[in-house]
């Protein structure tokens, strides 16, 4: 079991996904910060003199909600601009469809061809 863990974990798929959680959580980590540190201050001058995160109705903290939902929105557009960037750089494959026949299918092709040509040729016989 544990060579079978190991096979799986070494695999390339594994590693890449690996590598995407770790950026991911920093890039969530800076999004956060850009949202929390820059984005709200401006928007609670908009508003008043209110910071975002306390807007509450009793226990409901919607604030804290808002501030969620714009991260979201921050994290989406940002993966979808990066993801934008790398596809434009990314050469396009030509797709080329090769037909490969086998050689049996030549042959039986041929024998096809040939005993066509023979009915053809015994029609036009038996007409003569």
């Amino acid at each position: 079991m544990l060579n079978e863990f190991k096979k799986f974990a070494m695999r390339g798929n594994v590693i890449d996904l690996a590598v995407g959680v770790i950026i991911g959580g920093a890039f969530g980590k800076i999004v956060s910060s850009l949202v929390a540190d820059i984005i709200m201050p401006l928007i609670t001058i908009l508003v008043g003199a209110v910071d975002v995160k306390d807007l509450a109705w009793g226990p409901l903290k919607y604030g804290v909600f808002f501030q969620s939902i714009i991260d979201f929105l921050i994290i989406a557009f940002s993966i979808f601009l990066f993801i934008k960037f790398l596809t434009r750089f990314k050469k396009k494959e030509e797709v080329k469809v090769e037909v490969k026949i086998d050689k049996q299918e030549v042959l039986l092709t041929e024998i096809r061809d040939l005993l066509k040509a023979e009915k053809d040729f015994s029609r036009k016989n038996e007409t003569s």
